[in-house]
Protein backbone atom coordinates (compact mmCIF):
# COMPACT_ATOMS: atom_id res chain seq x y z
CA UNK A 1 0.00 0.00 0.00
CA UNK A 2 1.31 3.41 -1.00
CA UNK A 3 0.41 6.35 1.30
CA UNK A 4 0.84 10.03 0.51
CA UNK A 5 1.56 11.76 3.83
CA UNK A 6 1.41 15.55 4.16
CA UNK A 7 3.48 17.14 6.91
CA UNK A 8 5.56 14.04 7.44
CA UNK A 9 8.54 16.02 8.73
CA UNK A 10 6.56 17.49 11.61
CA UNK A 11 6.04 16.09 15.09
CA UNK A 12 3.18 13.63 14.63
CA UNK A 13 3.92 13.11 10.93
CA UNK A 14 7.54 12.03 11.45
CA UNK A 15 6.54 9.62 14.18
CA UNK A 16 3.85 8.22 11.89
CA UNK A 17 6.25 7.74 8.97
CA UNK A 18 8.65 5.85 11.21
CA UNK A 19 5.94 3.57 12.64
CA UNK A 20 4.30 3.00 9.26
CA UNK A 21 7.57 1.82 7.74
CA UNK A 22 7.76 -0.92 10.37
CA UNK A 23 5.15 -2.60 8.14
CA UNK A 24 6.98 -4.01 5.13
CA UNK A 25 3.86 -3.69 2.98
CA UNK A 26 3.64 0.10 3.29
CA UNK A 27 5.34 2.76 1.17
CA UNK A 28 5.39 6.43 2.18
CA UNK A 29 5.55 9.58 0.02
CA UNK A 30 6.15 12.52 2.34
CA UNK A 31 5.03 15.95 1.07
CA UNK A 32 6.26 18.68 3.42
CA UNK A 33 7.06 22.37 3.02
CA UNK A 34 9.65 22.29 5.83
CA UNK A 35 8.37 25.33 7.68
CA UNK A 36 9.86 26.13 11.09
CA UNK A 37 8.35 23.04 12.80
CA UNK A 38 9.11 20.61 9.96
CA UNK A 39 12.61 19.22 9.99
CA UNK A 40 14.20 16.37 8.06
CA UNK A 41 16.47 15.73 11.04
CA UNK A 42 13.44 13.97 12.50
CA UNK A 43 13.64 11.37 9.72
CA UNK A 44 17.39 10.78 9.38
CA UNK A 45 17.08 7.17 10.47
CA UNK A 46 14.71 6.21 7.64
CA UNK A 47 15.61 8.64 4.84
CA UNK A 48 17.48 5.96 2.87
CA UNK A 49 14.69 3.39 3.11
CA UNK A 50 13.71 2.36 -0.42
CA UNK A 51 10.03 2.57 0.55
CA UNK A 52 10.32 6.25 1.54
CA UNK A 53 10.19 9.25 -0.81
CA UNK A 54 10.36 12.92 0.12
CA UNK A 55 8.77 15.77 -1.87
CA UNK A 56 9.54 19.32 -0.78
CA UNK A 57 6.49 21.46 -1.45
CA UNK A 58 3.46 23.39 -0.28
CA UNK A 59 0.03 21.75 0.01
CA UNK A 60 -1.44 25.01 -1.32
CA UNK A 61 0.40 24.49 -4.63
CA UNK A 62 -2.32 23.02 -6.84
CA UNK A 63 0.00 21.90 -9.65
CA UNK A 64 2.37 20.20 -7.21
CA UNK A 65 -0.48 18.43 -5.39
CA UNK A 66 -2.05 17.16 -8.60
CA UNK A 67 1.35 16.00 -9.85
CA UNK A 68 1.94 14.13 -6.60
CA UNK A 69 -1.31 12.21 -7.11
CA UNK A 70 -0.90 11.43 -10.81
CA UNK A 71 2.81 10.53 -10.72
CA UNK A 72 2.97 8.72 -7.37
CA UNK A 73 -0.45 7.01 -7.59
CA UNK A 74 -1.11 6.64 -3.85
CA UNK A 75 -3.70 4.28 -2.43
CA UNK A 76 -4.45 6.75 0.38
CA UNK A 77 -3.58 10.19 1.67
CA UNK A 78 -3.06 11.01 5.34
CA UNK A 79 -3.22 14.74 5.90
CA UNK A 80 -1.15 15.92 8.88
CA UNK A 81 0.18 19.18 7.44
CA UNK A 82 -1.02 22.15 9.48
CA UNK A 83 -0.03 25.23 11.37
CA UNK A 84 -0.75 23.97 14.86
CA UNK A 85 0.38 26.30 17.64
CA UNK A 86 -2.41 28.30 19.29
CA UNK A 87 -0.10 31.06 20.51
CA UNK A 88 1.27 31.63 17.01
CA UNK A 89 -2.28 31.81 15.65
CA UNK A 90 -3.00 34.62 18.11
CA UNK A 91 0.07 36.60 16.99
CA UNK A 92 -0.53 35.96 13.27
CA UNK A 93 -3.59 34.04 12.05
CA UNK A 94 -2.99 34.41 8.29
CA UNK A 95 -0.72 31.34 7.84
CA UNK A 96 -3.30 29.23 9.67
CA UNK A 97 -6.03 30.25 7.25
CA UNK A 98 -3.76 29.66 4.27
CA UNK A 99 -2.38 26.25 5.24
CA UNK A 100 -5.16 24.72 7.31
CA UNK A 101 -8.11 25.82 5.18
CA UNK A 102 -6.81 26.59 1.68
CA UNK A 103 -4.25 23.80 1.84
CA UNK A 104 -6.87 21.26 2.87
CA UNK A 105 -9.12 22.46 0.06
CA UNK A 106 -6.30 22.05 -2.47
CA UNK A 107 -5.64 18.51 -1.26
CA UNK A 108 -9.31 17.60 -1.38
CA UNK A 109 -9.61 18.88 -4.93
CA UNK A 110 -6.50 17.02 -6.00
CA UNK A 111 -7.72 13.83 -4.34
CA UNK A 112 -11.19 14.16 -5.86
CA UNK A 113 -9.82 14.53 -9.40
CA UNK A 114 -7.42 11.62 -8.92
CA UNK A 115 -10.02 9.36 -7.27
CA UNK A 116 -12.62 10.08 -9.95
CA UNK A 117 -10.31 8.54 -12.57
CA UNK A 118 -9.59 5.38 -10.60
CA UNK A 119 -11.39 2.19 -11.44
CA UNK A 120 -12.41 -1.05 -9.78
CA UNK A 121 -10.73 -2.08 -6.54
CA UNK A 122 -8.34 0.90 -6.59
CA UNK A 123 -11.26 3.32 -6.47
CA UNK A 124 -13.09 1.30 -3.85
CA UNK A 125 -10.10 1.11 -1.51
CA UNK A 126 -8.86 4.73 -1.80
CA UNK A 127 -9.05 6.82 1.41
CA UNK A 128 -8.52 10.47 2.39
CA UNK A 129 -7.72 10.55 6.13
CA UNK A 130 -7.76 14.00 7.71
CA UNK A 131 -6.00 14.46 11.06
CA UNK A 132 -7.71 17.05 13.25
CA UNK A 133 -7.85 18.11 16.89
CA UNK A 134 -10.16 18.11 19.89
CA UNK A 135 -9.78 21.91 20.03
CA UNK A 136 -12.48 22.30 17.38
CA UNK A 137 -15.03 21.40 20.06
CA UNK A 138 -14.20 24.38 22.26
CA UNK A 139 -13.98 24.22 26.03
CA UNK A 140 -15.53 21.86 28.58
CA UNK A 141 -16.53 22.64 32.15
CA UNK A 142 -15.42 20.46 35.03
CA UNK A 143 -17.43 17.49 33.76
CA UNK A 144 -18.32 15.87 30.44
CA UNK A 145 -16.39 14.65 27.41
CA UNK A 146 -16.06 15.44 23.73
CA UNK A 147 -17.78 12.86 21.55
CA UNK A 148 -17.96 12.63 17.79
CA UNK A 149 -21.35 14.36 17.99
CA UNK A 150 -20.19 17.33 20.08
CA UNK A 151 -21.00 20.64 18.39
CA UNK A 152 -18.07 22.66 17.13
CA UNK A 153 -17.20 25.82 19.10
CA UNK A 154 -13.58 26.79 18.29
CA UNK A 155 -12.13 29.61 20.39
CA UNK A 156 -8.80 30.43 18.72
CA UNK A 157 -7.78 31.23 15.14
CA UNK A 158 -5.98 27.86 15.10
CA UNK A 159 -8.97 25.79 16.18
CA UNK A 160 -11.28 27.79 13.91
CA UNK A 161 -9.06 27.01 10.92
CA UNK A 162 -9.04 23.31 11.80
CA UNK A 163 -12.83 23.35 12.24
CA UNK A 164 -13.20 24.85 8.77
CA UNK A 165 -10.95 22.13 7.35
CA UNK A 166 -13.04 19.45 9.10
CA UNK A 167 -16.20 20.84 7.53
CA UNK A 168 -14.62 20.80 4.09
CA UNK A 169 -13.60 17.17 4.48
CA UNK A 170 -17.10 16.23 5.60
CA UNK A 171 -18.63 18.14 2.68
CA UNK A 172 -16.46 16.36 0.12
CA UNK A 173 -17.75 13.03 1.37
CA UNK A 174 -21.40 14.06 1.31
CA UNK A 175 -21.23 16.08 -1.92
CA UNK A 176 -18.82 14.12 -4.09
CA UNK A 177 -18.67 10.74 -2.39
CA UNK A 178 -14.91 11.08 -1.80
CA UNK A 179 -14.12 8.33 0.76
CA UNK A 180 -12.92 10.51 3.60
CA UNK A 181 -12.08 9.64 7.20
CA UNK A 182 -11.44 12.05 10.06
CA UNK A 183 -9.77 11.78 13.45
CA UNK A 184 -9.86 14.32 16.27
CA UNK A 185 -7.11 13.73 18.80
CA UNK A 186 -6.19 15.07 22.20
CA UNK A 187 -2.85 16.68 23.09
CA UNK A 188 0.08 14.63 21.80
CA UNK A 189 3.47 14.35 23.48
CA UNK A 190 6.61 12.33 22.85
CA UNK A 191 9.80 12.32 20.73
CA UNK A 192 10.52 14.95 18.04
CA UNK A 193 8.09 17.50 19.50
CA UNK A 194 9.03 21.05 18.48
CA UNK A 195 9.94 22.92 21.68
CA UNK A 196 7.29 25.62 21.53
CA UNK A 197 4.74 23.23 23.08
CA UNK A 198 4.34 22.74 26.82
CA UNK A 199 6.20 19.50 27.54
CA UNK A 200 9.37 19.94 25.42
CA UNK A 201 9.52 23.63 26.34
CA UNK A 202 9.52 22.81 30.05
CA UNK A 203 12.11 20.05 29.66
CA UNK A 204 14.57 22.21 27.75
CA UNK A 205 14.04 25.33 29.85
CA UNK A 206 14.54 23.32 33.03
CA UNK A 207 17.79 21.79 31.81
CA UNK A 208 19.12 25.21 30.79
CA UNK A 209 18.23 26.82 34.13
CA UNK A 210 15.53 29.01 32.62
CA UNK A 211 12.15 29.85 34.12
CA UNK A 212 9.26 27.45 33.55
CA UNK A 213 6.37 29.73 32.52
CA UNK A 214 2.92 28.45 33.51
CA UNK A 215 -0.07 30.28 32.06
CA UNK A 216 -2.60 31.72 34.52
CA UNK A 217 -3.06 29.45 37.52
CA UNK A 218 -2.00 26.30 35.68
CA UNK A 219 -5.38 24.64 36.21
CA UNK A 220 -6.29 24.23 32.53
CA UNK A 221 -6.89 20.54 31.81
CA UNK A 222 -5.87 18.53 28.77
CA UNK A 223 -6.12 14.85 27.85
CA UNK A 224 -2.62 13.65 26.94
CA UNK A 225 -1.91 11.06 24.24
CA UNK A 226 1.51 9.51 23.60
CA UNK A 227 2.34 10.18 19.96
CA UNK A 228 3.14 6.57 19.07
CA UNK A 229 -0.26 5.49 20.39
CA UNK A 230 -1.81 8.15 18.17
CA UNK A 231 0.09 6.85 15.14
CA UNK A 232 -1.09 3.31 15.77
CA UNK A 233 -4.65 4.62 16.05
CA UNK A 234 -4.31 6.36 12.67
CA UNK A 235 -3.17 3.14 11.04
CA UNK A 236 -6.16 1.39 12.62
CA UNK A 237 -8.58 4.00 11.26
CA UNK A 238 -7.00 3.78 7.81
CA UNK A 239 -7.37 -0.01 7.78
CA UNK A 240 -10.77 -0.41 9.44
CA UNK A 241 -12.58 2.95 9.47
CA UNK A 242 -15.76 3.50 7.51
CA UNK A 243 -15.79 6.28 4.88
CA UNK A 244 -17.63 9.36 6.07
CA UNK A 245 -16.96 8.56 9.74
CA UNK A 246 -14.90 10.43 12.30
CA UNK A 247 -13.15 8.97 15.33
CA UNK A 248 -12.01 10.70 18.50
CA UNK A 249 -8.59 9.55 19.75
CA UNK A 250 -7.67 10.17 23.38
CA UNK A 251 -5.12 8.93 25.89
CA UNK A 252 -7.42 8.69 28.93
CA UNK A 253 -4.96 10.96 30.76
CA UNK A 254 -6.58 14.18 31.99
CA UNK A 255 -3.98 16.38 33.64
CA UNK A 256 -3.78 20.03 34.68
CA UNK A 257 -0.92 22.01 33.17
CA UNK A 258 0.41 22.49 36.70
CA UNK A 259 0.53 18.76 37.37
CA UNK A 260 2.34 18.22 34.04
CA UNK A 261 5.04 20.70 35.01
CA UNK A 262 5.39 19.20 38.48
CA UNK A 263 5.73 15.71 37.00
CA UNK A 264 8.40 16.85 34.55
CA UNK A 265 10.34 18.54 37.34
CA UNK A 266 10.18 15.41 39.48
CA UNK A 267 11.34 13.12 36.64
CA UNK A 268 14.20 15.50 35.80
CA UNK A 269 15.15 15.74 39.51
CA UNK A 270 15.71 11.99 39.36
CA UNK A 271 17.29 11.62 35.91
CA UNK A 272 19.30 14.82 35.56
CA UNK A 273 19.53 16.59 38.94
CA UNK A 274 20.46 20.24 39.25
CA UNK A 275 24.06 20.80 40.29
CA UNK A 276 22.93 22.79 43.35
CA UNK A 277 20.80 19.91 44.60
CA UNK A 278 17.57 21.90 44.45
CA UNK A 279 14.39 20.83 42.63
CA UNK A 280 13.53 22.08 39.17
CA UNK A 281 10.20 23.12 40.72
CA UNK A 282 11.98 26.24 41.96
CA UNK A 283 12.15 27.45 38.34
CA UNK A 284 8.35 27.53 37.96
CA UNK A 285 6.86 30.98 37.41
CA UNK A 286 3.30 32.06 36.65
CA UNK A 287 2.70 34.34 33.66
CA UNK A 288 -0.28 36.14 32.17
CA UNK A 289 -2.78 33.69 30.73
CA UNK A 290 -3.26 33.12 27.01
CA UNK A 291 -6.22 35.04 25.48
CA UNK A 292 -9.24 32.74 25.10
CA UNK A 293 -7.50 29.89 26.92
CA UNK A 294 -9.90 26.91 26.94
CA UNK A 295 -10.42 25.52 30.44
CA UNK A 296 -10.65 21.80 29.79
CA UNK A 297 -10.50 19.24 27.00
CA UNK A 298 -11.45 15.60 27.55
CA UNK A 299 -11.96 12.96 24.88
CA UNK A 300 -14.49 10.15 24.84
CA UNK A 301 -12.61 7.55 22.78
CA UNK A 302 -15.16 4.78 23.22
CA UNK A 303 -16.17 4.74 19.54
CA UNK A 304 -12.73 3.83 18.21
CA UNK A 305 -12.35 1.23 20.94
CA UNK A 306 -15.76 -0.34 20.34
CA UNK A 307 -15.83 -0.22 16.54
CA UNK A 308 -12.15 -0.57 15.59
CA UNK A 309 -10.57 -2.18 18.64
CA UNK A 310 -7.96 0.50 19.40
CA UNK A 311 -6.82 1.40 22.92
CA UNK A 312 -3.67 3.29 23.96
CA UNK A 313 -0.69 1.24 25.11
CA UNK A 314 1.06 3.92 27.16
CA UNK A 315 -0.13 5.43 30.41
CA UNK A 316 0.96 8.99 31.08
CA UNK A 317 3.35 7.70 33.72
CA UNK A 318 5.16 5.45 31.24
CA UNK A 319 4.95 7.84 28.30
CA UNK A 320 6.33 10.86 30.12
CA UNK A 321 9.41 8.96 31.28
CA UNK A 322 10.07 7.81 27.70
CA UNK A 323 9.66 11.41 26.55
CA UNK A 324 12.08 12.88 29.08
CA UNK A 325 14.62 10.15 28.31
CA UNK A 326 14.39 10.96 24.60
CA UNK A 327 15.08 14.66 25.12
CA UNK A 328 17.97 13.92 27.46
CA UNK A 329 19.49 11.71 24.76
CA UNK A 330 18.84 14.04 21.80
CA UNK A 331 20.21 17.42 22.82
CA UNK A 332 21.77 17.89 19.39
CA UNK A 333 18.39 17.49 17.64
CA UNK A 334 16.92 20.14 19.93
CA UNK A 335 19.79 22.49 19.19
CA UNK A 336 19.43 22.09 15.42
CA UNK A 337 15.66 22.57 15.25
CA UNK A 338 15.84 25.80 17.25
CA UNK A 339 18.14 27.39 14.70
CA UNK A 340 17.41 31.00 15.46
CA UNK A 341 13.84 31.34 14.17
CA UNK A 342 12.50 30.30 17.57
CA UNK A 343 14.27 30.80 20.87
CA UNK A 344 11.51 29.55 23.19
CA UNK A 345 10.28 33.09 23.71
CA UNK A 346 6.71 33.76 24.88
CA UNK A 347 4.22 33.79 22.00
CA UNK A 348 0.53 34.58 21.83
CA UNK A 349 0.39 37.76 23.89
CA UNK A 350 -1.01 40.09 21.25
CA UNK A 351 -3.69 42.32 22.65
Amino acid sequence: MKILVTGGAGFIGSNFVRIALQNDELQIINLDNLTYAGNLDSLRDIEKDDRYTFIHGDICDQDLVEKAFTEREPDAIIHFAAESHVDRSIDGPAPFIQTNINGTFTLLEGARKYWSLLEGESKKQFRFLHISTDEVYGSLGETGYFTEETAYAPNSPYSASKAAADHLVRAYYHTYGLPTLMTNCSNNYGPYHFPEKLIPLMILNALEGKLLPVYGTGQNVRDWLYVEDHCRAILTVLAKGLPGEKYNIGGHNEKTNMSIVHTLCDVLDEKSPRTDGKSYREQITFVKDRPGHDLRYAIDASKIKKELGWVPVETFETGIVKTVDWYLQHAEWCKRVTDGSYRRERLGISE
